[in-house]
């Protein structure tokens, strides 16, 4: 339960309603609830890609005082398996872990020791021995591996028009490929649960994105009543998808509660973030990009080549944006999947938008130098107010007004369009710009406000079982509630994440604050209109909920609230618009480079806290640097395992790396998106940071970086782009 000493409706930028729990430990997260006799696991890891266990050995490890259980395939509970090879991932997947002797990647889970505490846990798994038949076919090479590529039977390829047709009507083309890298997700707060079998009934306090899913899947892999089943995720200390469906530490931990009779906490470590969760997958987008010579598109292509696991499918939509964003008649967007020995990918914050958009961004950034127009003007005259790929109007569409206002405060009319001759000192400055979109889903979300008289004023409590990733979920719904409600936040309770609370879509896929807020304010909305009716007061009569209680004689009152999108929402294509301005400063000689300065425009509806709002777009753009400046994940081509296994080796961004940054948000309430007008902004944030800071790179050096993350040794045996002298 968390309060305020703020009181302000929506629209404005209070503190956070939880903050003060955070900054005094009381925040509870997954691993830091006070159960009572609980015991600890240890996940033990392959180290094999691929092939089976022949023998394993217990016997050091039973001896130890304090080892409770040791779980491999050979003693595991039977869990529900998949029903078909290739699965794809989902938010509700099932996830059967310990079932059989096979070896599908290294790290998978092979075993987990159950002890007293966490280091007896932790040595004990290390005195376990796995021997095994290694299959030498594993796939574990990106590069040696495309000719195993398939087309996955998913739907997802697109065409319109005549590509080839298209292409021919060009004056100028572009064809260039584009590479993205593994990254993982590496929230701060390790992936954790402490999970409790008692009589067939299971509670997991458990980090989790998703609370109604995570139910689903627990249930559905063990065949057990879905009623018997609650999730308690009521703080989740970051996730950038990671934390979207339920992973095997947490069957694992269950399993272990139902063999041990007691309550069990697993706790992935930050190695085995690495192995074991999701990630970011390698990408290979191949653009191919036609124009008229006064800038008109002709033809846009967009072929994707990624992997997946050998045993589930993932396939990120890198092509999402190249359906949608500019005006153009012949479009196709393709897919591929190679199957690797590696755990299955899926998503990553902005999945298929950012690292999508670093294709598209780059290559009209190339078209437009090929035409000699601007990149702002070409990227504008290629606006359109219609998504060619649905065939349907945009509910609204403020792109060119992210253009224009972005441009004007980043000062773009000083840069200078040839490269390279923009100088101080050994510095090379240039300008990039990027266009970004992010669909806005709006999802059916259910609520309950519990209302309070205590003298004359009016407690409320808003309940639903969405989470806060460290978004400001709490908050936004406070302010909700104290906009519907008419009464200062500080007199508003926000409960979250409980499974037994009403459903809501959870965290992820920028669907969050459009949907809790609606179903708050539905619920908000009902009890006033509930209370006026039991009274015969006109609806139109505006009276204070206080009055109203009093009018029912009541000092409390419950009442529920669903929200979901209209008939009219389902006639448009609802997005966020936004654009990405960089400066970069690049040193002549070494290749060394800085940020100096960002300006981000963002048209994402109505903005309910503009102080988390824009700590969400300064987290997207910081992810956004880190995949140009240093984040890739490289697997060791003849083992299978990640070489880079710790912040030691897996660079990110730190302050030092960041530049000047301004944020401005455009003025919109996009009432067809939802009765509140709020569209998503989590995602938008990180969507084609890293085009504009690869194009800046191009206009400061005259080099084109087509693969990221862009890196000093690359920039310098980087060649310069035909027609650029030094």
């Amino acid at each position: 339960m968390t309060k305020t000493t703020n009181a302000s409706g929506v629209g404005t930028a209070i503190n956070r309603v939880e903050g003060h729990l955070k900054v005094m430990g009381k925040a509870k997260y997954a691993s830091e609830f006070p159960v009572e006799n609980k015991v600890y696991g240890q996940g033990i890891n392959s180290t094999i890609a691929k092939g089976e266990i022949i023998s394993i050995d217990t016997s050091k490890a039973e001896k130890l005082d304090g080892v409770l259980k040791i779980i491999t395939y050979k003693n595991a509970e039977k869990l529900k398996d998949f029903d078909k090879e290739m699965t794809p991932i989902a938010t509700d997947t099932i996830a059967p872990v310990l079932q059989s002797n096979k070896v599908h990647y290294y790290g998978e889970y092979v075993g987990l020791v159950v002890a007293e505490t966490f280091e007896q846990a932790q040595y004990a798994a290390s005195l376990v021995k796995f021997e095994y038949k290694k299959d030498p076919s594993a796939v574990i090479d990106f590069e040696k591996s495309k000719s195993k590529a398939y087309t996955p039977d998913n739907g997802t390829n697109y065409s319109r028009g005549n590509m080839e047709q298209g292409l021919s009507e060009a004056d100028v083309v572009v064809e260039q490929t584009y590479n993205t890298p593994i990254e993982h997700h590496h929230p701060m707060e390790l992936h954790a649960v402490i999970a409790s079998w008692d009589n067939g009934k299971v509670t997991a306090y458990s980090s989790q994105q998703i609370v109604e899913d995570a139910k689903i899947a627990i249930s559905s892999t063990f065949q057990i009543p879905k009623k018997d089943v609650r999730v308690i995720s009521a703080f989740v200390g970051g996730g950038f998808g990671s934390k979207l469906n339920l992973d095997r530490h947490v069957i694992m931990g269950v399993m272990a509660s139902k063999m041990v009779g007691r309550p069990v906490q697993v706790t992935v470590t930050r190695t085995q973030m690495f192995t074991n969760t999701n990630m970011r997958q390698q990408n290979e987008q191949k653009m191919r990009v036609g124009a008229k010579k006064d800038g008109t598109l002709t033809a846009l292509s967009h072929e994707t080549l990624s992997h997946t696991a050998t045993n589930q499918e993932y396939q990120e939509p890198c092509g999402m944006v190249s359906k949608m964003l500019y005006k153009v008649p012949n479009n196709e967007v393709t897919y591929k999947l190679i199957p690797m020995n590696i755990q299955v990918p899926f998503a990553m914050r902005a999945p298929g938008e950012a690292t999508g958009s670093f294709a598209l961004e780059s290559a009209m950034d190339e078209m437009a130098w090929k035409l000699k127009m601007d990149p702002l003007e070409f990227r504008i005259k290629n606006d359109t107010q219609t998504d060619l790929h649905e065939n349907r109007p945009f509910s609204s569409r403020l792109l060119v007004e992210c253009l224009r206002i972005g441009a004007d405060k980043f000062g773009w009319k000083d840069r200078k369009s040839e490269p390279r001759t923009n100088k101080k000192g050994n510095w090379l400055i240039g300008y990039g710009v990027s266009a970004a979109s992010r669909n806005s889903p709006y999802q059916k979300t259910y609520s309950k406000v519990i209302l309070k008289l205590d003298e004359d004023k009016v407690f409320a409590t808003i309940q639903m079982d969405a989470t806060d990733i460290g978004t400001g979920s709490y908050t936004i719904i406070a302010q909700t509630a104290s906009e519907y409600l008419k009464i200062p936040v500080e007199q508003v309770s926000v409960e979250l994440g409980d499974s037994d609370f009403p459903i809501t879509p959870g965290s992820g896929g920028s669907w969050g604050a459009a949907s809790y807020c609606n179903g708050a304010r539905a619920a908000c909305e009902n009890a006033i209109k509930t209370l006026k009716n039991n009274r015969n007061i006109k609806e139109e009569e505006d009276i204070t909920v206080s009055e109203l209680l009093k009018k029912n004689q009541l000092t409390k009152f419950e009442a529920e609230g669903m929200a979901e999108p209209s008939a009219e929402f389902e006639k448009y294509s609802v997005f966020s618009f936004g654009a990405n301005f960089c400066e970069v400063w690049v040193d002549k000689d070494t290749g060394m480079y800085r940020i100096e300065k960002m300006v981000n425009v963002a048209s994402a509806g109505k903005i309910l806290n503009p102080k988390t709002a824009y700590g969400q777009i300064i987290g997207g753009l910081t992810m956004g640097v880190g995949m140009v400046m240093a984040e890739q994940t490289h697997v060791e081509p003849n083992f299978g395992n990640f070489i880079t296994r710790s912040f030691a080796d897996y660079h990110v961004p730190v302050n030092l790396d960041m530049a000047n940054i301004d944020v401005i948000f455009l003025p919109e309430e996009d009432k067809v998106a939802n009765k509140m007008g709020i569209k998503g902004i989590g995602e938008l944030g990180i969507t084609s940071v890293a085009a504009s800071i690869a194009n800046a790179i191009f206009n400061a050096t005259g080099k084109r970086m087509r693969s990221l993350p862009i890196t000093p040794e690359k920039l310098i045996v980087a060649g310069l782009e035909p027609g650029i002298t030094a």
